[in-house]
């Protein structure tokens, strides 16, 4: 008897292994990917200028960084006690314009350097939803009233422009890397449940238009979620986000098609190896936990002279 209906997933070809350097963009689900690749060893960067929600902002950051366009002072301003760009996540706020300006700037460069070296590039598209601000869309709005932003919704036309350019933009600096495009499962139910259908079915059209006779590669993890795990217990407290029961699971669907099997054993073994480091015993003076102590230290050491590569301590 099936009781639920399985979203079919294509194989990534060429798949994803120990010698791949990961590179994610977009929302905070692209952000557990790329934290899931790390815990298994693999080369994995995300977000170096935080989350970003939607296409135009993404292609704005994308050009900045692979032109070396540097942040000066007309791109940033003060508010609620802090330095802000509408071009980043206020996570990377700060006091002091000086040391913001330097800190975005350095990430430029560290960014750039990324992007060159990546084998695969996972954008993680949020909504079509967005904000202007004197005419350019804003990536965060830094809490700065309402009334100085109009609220507008991308056309599947002008999300498929924005992909191509980043496309185009990287492809100037790593004409060989390959786009993995996903659409976060995250419902922006605050949008209006209509409208984040609408906005999700813009980003899934431009998607598949930008696809089209390339071997760009779509996940379907927004399909996974909606299809497969249509149940509130895969949901966080906010009925919005998925929990971590279903990041595990989307995982698994992911690295099932999109991770060379030859990495299976390697990455069991890394966790087995992860689990044992995070165990906390009841009772440290004993010799049952020195003994455990010492077998695990011989199991990284020969983990390390086997996969000298692999990155365990992630």
């Amino acid at each position: 008897m099936q009781l639920l209906t399985h979203v079919p997933v294509i194989p990534l070809e060429p798949p994803i292994s120990y010698q791949a350097k990961v590179f994610s963009m977009g929302s905070c689900f692209a952000e557990h990917m790329s934290e899931k690749l790390r815990y298994y060893g693999f080369d994995s960067d995300a977000n170096p200028f935080g989350i970003i929600f939607n296409a135009i902002s993404m292609q704005r950051l994308v050009a900045r960084i692979v032109q070396q366009q540097a942040f000066t002072e007309a791109d940033i301003f003060f508010h609620n006690e802090l330095w802000q760009s509408y071009e980043v996540h206020s996570a990377l706020s700060s006091t002091e314009a000086s040391t913001y300006l330097a800190n975005l700037n350095a990430q430029l460069i560290a960014t750039r350097d990324c992007l060159e070296k990546a084998t695969h590039c996972i954008f993680t598209l949020g909504t079509s939803w967005v904000y202007t601000h004197q005419g350019n869309v804003v990536a965060n709005c830094h809490k700065v009233p309402n009334s100085q932003f109009e609220k507008k919704l991308l056309s599947a036309e002008e999300n498929q422009i924005a992909l191509q350019k980043i496309k185009d933009c990287i492809h100037q600096i790593n004409p060989n890397l390959q786009f993995i495009f996903t659409v976060s499962p995250v419902r922006h139910t605050k949008d209006g449940f209509t409208e984040n259908h609408i906005s999700k079915g813009n980003l899934l059209q431009a998607i598949d238009n930008v696809q089209q006779s390339t071997n760009d590669y779509y996940f379907p993890a927004y399909e996974i979620v909606m299809d497969e795990l249509r149940d509130y217990r895969f949901f966080a407290a906010d009925m919005i986000h998925p929990n971590s029961l279903a990041i595990d699971y989307i995982w698994e669907r992911f690295s099932t098609h999109a991770i060379e099997s030859s990495c299976e054993p390697i990455m069991k073994e890394l966790a087995e190896i992860k689990r044992a480091l995070h165990h906390r015993p009841q009772h440290q003076n004993t010799q049952a936990w020195a003994q455990f102590q010492h077998q695990l230290e011989q199991k990284i050491a020969n983990f390390k002279q086997r996969f000298p590569d692999i990155l365990l301590e992630q």
